[in-house]
Order: C-alpha cells, then structure tokens, then sequence
C-alpha cells in the first residue's frame, strides 16, 4: 500500500524563504485547512497518510519533500542547500527509519527532493540554488549500487526542478522549458504547460493531482486523456510551493 509522510503546517509559514516569488501575507490557519484537504485528497485515492506534528520554529518544514528522498530500496536523508531548513530531517529520518534503511548526503554537498524527479531507474536532479554538484555525485555514489542512474538538469529560471518538470506516468512529462535545460528529457513525451508555474504536478494511481489555480493547463491534460484532480493550495502556493513539496509518498 502506498504511504504519503506529511507534516502540519507551522504557525510561522509567513517566515518562510522565498526565492522567486515577492512576499504576500499568508493565514496559517487557511493554509492547515488546505493542507488536510490535500491529505484527504490523497486518502481518498488509497494512499495511508502518516501526518508528523508541526513543527512551529520551522517554517517551511511542511515541505517534507525536500529534507529526503525515499526510493524502492532505501531513503536518502538529503542536506537542504537552505541551511534554516536542514534541521526539519530530524523528524523525517525517524519517521523514515521504520519503513526503510536510510542514507545521508555528507557536507559539503547541498540537495533537496525539490530537486529529484524518479522515472524509473533514473533520477534527474536538478542544478539549482539549493542543489550544487557534489550533492549530485554523492546521490549518484550512494544510489547506483540499486541500480539507478543520476542525470544532471541546469535549472535555469525556478527553486527546484520539479517547480519546471514533473513526470505524468507513461513516458510523459509536463514542462516549462523555459526553467530547465529540457534537451535531456528529449526521448519523453513532453507538454508543455499553458500556464509559467503548473508544472507541477503529482501522480498518484491514475490520477494527477494539480493547483486549481491552472485552469488552461488543466484543460489541456484532460484533452490529453489524464483524469485530473484540483486542490486549493493557494496560501501554501504563497510559499512557493507545489502539489509535490508537500508529501514523501513511496510503497510501505
């Protein structure tokens, strides 16, 4: 059965790093009900959802994707290029530790999940503000004796890779290739989005959960065939978020 880790929303999500976007008031309160409704979401579609506590001095340690990478055989426990954020993998190794053996990025690298797309066997990983190139060839070091191939992404106009590519299933990506260097997704089908920050989007079964924020390029994946479901992610969007930052899901 798949398992989604989340974590509650710290009431101090209004200090949270942004990068990108110009900062805008956040209610902590709407964005916790949001939140439980993208849990719900993900219950409802089978997935077991293990919520960790707040964690109220932590900002953005909603974001469980970024401090871990968890895959078939192990977790990773990453090394946040954001030196505020790397405290939030405490609570994440414990939680990990009861369904995988886990392994950790060692300084000097810096990686973050928001980095790491899995297709298969492969991991690309984005070269980013907050992955630099020694987080890289250690993830590729600590992950190739499983079987799987590290690709390195210039990500050229977002935070993560993932805020600019994310895989649809079934050898399909949804892109803006603006953001990233897409010569290396060039043997996937790739849409490209109709609106600069949908990209990001989580598969879960044979659904693919989005903002509903997008409606153009909502439009366009349903006349593509997906079966789409829309979340209200407005205030944590505020944070420079996406559907994926907010859940590690993976087989327990």
């Amino acid at each position: 059965m798949a398992v989604a880790l989340t974590r509650g929303v710290s009431e101090n999500l209004n200090k949270c790093l942004l990068e990108f976007l110009d900062r805008a008031p956040i209610d902590p309160v709407l964005a916790a009900a949001q939140h439980r409704e993208y849990e719900r979401m993900l219950a409802s579609l089978g997935v077991r959802v293990i919520t960790l506590p707040a964690e109220p001095d932590l900002p953005d340690s909603v974001f469980v994707e970024d401090p871990a990478l968890v895959l078939d055989e192990v977790a990773v426990i990453c090394r946040p290029g954001a030196v505020s954020r790397r405290p939030e993998a405490v609570s994440l190794a414990k939680a990990l530790k009861e369904f995988r053996n886990l392994l950790y990025i060692q300084e000097p690298a810096t990686i973050e999940g928001g980095d790491i797309m899995r297709i298969g066997r492969n991991l690309y990983v984005g070269l980013s503000r907050r992955t630099n190139l020694e987080g890289i060839r250690q993830l590729a070091d600590l992950t190739a004796p499983y079987g799987y191939t590290v690709i390195a992404v210039p990500v050229l106009g977002s935070l993560h890779l993932k805020s600019a590519i994310c895989s649809l299933g079934d050898g399909a990506v949804l892109a803006n290739r603006e953001w990233i260097d897409a010569t290396h997704f060039s043997n996937y089908d790739v849409i490209d989005v109709a609106e600069p920050w949908s990209a990001n989007v989580l598969r879960v079964a044979d659904t693919v959960i989005m903002p509903d924020s997008f409606p153009q390029t909502r439009a366009l994946l349903e006349s593509r065939g997906y079966r789409i479901a829309t979340v209200d992610v407005s205030e944590l969007q505020k944070a420079e978020s996406g559907v994926t930052c907010s859940s590690l899901i993976f087989e327990g």
